[in-house]
């Protein structure tokens, strides 16, 4: 099964099938197609049907996977292919919000929210286990370490790109793979959220999934729901939540007869252990540390010459604002596109080897690789390989950005960096302007920052 999920993670289809890009809104689209012409089936059951609920525990919980279905007349040959292999467990598709999302974890806890309104009797279980974590996130995750405890292989990512982020057909991943990959991980965090929302107020599914992820209704700030997954899934399942929920759930594959063999030398202490580890890691990966996305998710191009390794961890942080662009971006779209600007501006004009920030802040929720965690930067003369340089897309003389922009760096990279061994825990955080005669990051981003943690 694992062995399956990273093939269809790694190449998602192949190139020339002259299907449709797989984005989030395509599928929908294809989803409200065939609900318009089919009521009585629900694309939860048709994606169960299609094997994106086949591991034990999902199976024990939500039951026996309907039978397939023919070719419903109202969609193409070309739409009903593609549908039928997106709802495989762990196909993905790109949403708009930037993020990689695999379908199966997404639907099957939806499915949950649409059987608790409708008061279907859950199979019981000793002890008893949440049916929302067990199909998005508990099962795959206690078994992900369980198959770990020798110490060998991944368990948790990586993030991949997209061949062609306008035609999206091949998803790569750009690590070691593990059970779950960010695909995985957004899909099971989506699945428990807009589950528990169907359980306490259902809407047809292509409209709960047409909101979420921004092809509807956003937010007051312009985002899509999906982009705050990280923060609304770790108020909903704090980690003692999910370890409780991820070791209940071993104990309940402890005994299924498909999964008995795995934990039979498995102790009862060592099994709380197991659960620890997994619900600490992925709560410091998934929740406390900010998305970030790859270079190759927003159109890099090539660094020029060989890149300089920084040693780590470093000892200083340096906050710029670009000033140009001056607006902040607030999608996927508008900040890939300021990247590229900015890292064509730096290379061509400059005649630096990239981008010249390591990370840079946009107002859609998520950071933009620049020259990363590992790599010299070119952002503060005379420190670039003392610390690491962190610019805000926007100019930010007289304004701020938001509260929740603010929060993504000094909240989230900062800690995270401090946790994961980057950033020294004394480091200390400087405007660029105390560095050099400019007034980057602008008046009113430089007061800010004189009131966070590690300022001097």
């Amino acid at each position: 099964m694992f062995l399956r999920l990273l093939l269809v993670l790694s190449v998602c289809t192949r190139p020339g099938t002259g299907l449709p890009p797989r984005h989030m809104d395509t599928v929908v689209k294809i989803m409200e197609a065939l609900e318009s012409s089919n009521p009585n089936l629900t694309i939860p059951e048709l994606a169960r049907a299609l094997g994106a609920c086949s591991t034990p525990g999902c199976r024990a919980v939500l039951g026996e996977p309907p039978h397939v279905p023919p070719a419903p007349p109202a969609l193409s040959h070309e739409q009903w292919v593609l549908l039928t292999q997106l709802l495989h467990r762990d196909a993905a598709v790109l949403a708009p919000d930037g993020s990689t999302v695999a379908l199966g974890p997404l639907l099957a806890g939806i499915e949950v929210g649409q059987k608790r309104v409708s008061g279907w009797p859950f199979p019981t279980f000793e002890p008893p286990i949440d049916p929302l974590y067990a199909v998005t996130i508990t099962e795959a995750l206690g078994t992900s370490f369980l198959l770990a405890r020798g110490g060998d292989g991944a368990t948790l990512g990586p993030g991949g790109c997209w061949d062609d982020v306008d035609d999206p057909q091949n998803y790569t991943l750009l690590g070691p793979p593990s059970p779950i990959p960010d695909a995985v991980a957004n899909g099971a965090m989506d699945g428990v959220l807009l589950g528990a929302q169907m359980a306490q107020a259902p809407i047809p599914l292509t409209d709960l999934l047409r909101g979420y992820y921004g092809m509807g209704n956003t937010t007051e700030k312009g985002r899509p729901r999906s982009s705050y997954r990280r923060r609304d899934f770790g108020v909903l399942m704090g980690p003692e939540k999910l370890e409780q929920e991820v070791e209940v759930m071993l104990r309940v594959l402890r005994v299924l007869p498909p999964t008995r063999e795995l934990l039979e030398d498995v102790g009862p202490e060592e099994l709380v252990a197991i659960a620890h580890r997994a619900a600490r890691d992925f709560t410091q990966l998934y929740v406390e540390c900010p998305p970030i996305v790859p270079r190759c998710m927003w159109g890099a191009r090539p660094y020029r010459g060989t890149p300089k390794a920084l040693t780590l961890p470093l000892e200083s942080v340096f906050i710029h604002h670009t000033f140009i662009p001056s607006a902040p971006c607030h999608s996927f779209r508008s900040c890939s596109r300021a990247m590229r600007s900015m890292q064509r501006f730096h290379q061509d004009a400059r005649g630096w080897d990239d981008i010249g920030y390591s990370f840079v802040v946009g107002s859609d929720g998520y950071l933009y690789q620049g020259r990363g965690w590992h790599w010299v930067g070119a952002h503060t003369k005379g420190y670039n390989s003392k610390g690491y340089g962190v610019g805000y897309v926007g100019d930010f003389s007289s304004t701020l950005p938001d509260p929740d922009t603010i929060a993504l760096v000094r909240d989230q990279l900062l800690p995270c960096a401090v946790r994961t061994g980057r950033l020294h825990h004394n480091y200390t955080l400087r405007g660029h302007r105390q560095m050099g005669h400019t007034d980057c990051p602008g008046n009113s981003l430089f007061r800010e920052i004189g009131t966070w943690s590690g300022f001097k």
